[in-house]
């Protein structure tokens, strides 16, 4: 069961809980998950280079973040964890202030990997960042 946005609530038996003290720090909030596509925004106040521009670390944090949540949506059918195998960030423009949104969408999900590409915009719907997350899959410990 999931609202409607597509997050799981509380009652579904596959909920998972993405919360990390990295997304707790950095102030990313997911919006939207599913295996297919995983929405997440992030402020860039907090999260800049010393030139004030958002860092680009910050982007592939937030690029990983929505990239893995939506590959353990897909993994956790399979009773797998997805872990990160490669990550490549293409930083478009910079940004200064405001508000960045993360949508992971996928290219390829498969039975031992899933392959996210991931658009980050500011709030005018300007790209920002491109990224492509490909992740592998694990046996999960819980499910031993």
């Amino acid at each position: 069961m999931s609202d409607s946005l597509g997050v799981p609530t509380a009652g579904d038996a596959a909920a998972l809980d993405f919360s990390s003290a990295l997304t707790d720090k950095m102030g990313i909030v997911i919006t939207q998950i599913s295996a297919e596509r995983t929405v997440a925004t992030m402020p860039v106040e907090g999260n800049t280079q010393p030139f004030g521009l958002l860092h680009g670390g910050a982007s592939a944090v937030l690029a990983e973040t929505v990239g893995s949540i939506a590959a353990n949506m897909h993994a956790s059918t399979m009773g797998m964890m997805a872990v990160g195998l490669e990550i490549s960030a293409t930083h478009h423009r910079g940004l200064r202030s405001g508000t960045v949104t993360g949508t992971a969408q996928a290219v390829h999900r498969g039975r031992s990997t899933a392959t996210y590409e991931i658009e980050i915009l500011d709030e005018s719907g300007k790209r920002v960042c491109t990224s492509r997350l490909t992740c592998m899959f694990l046996p999960d410990p819980t499910k031993s």
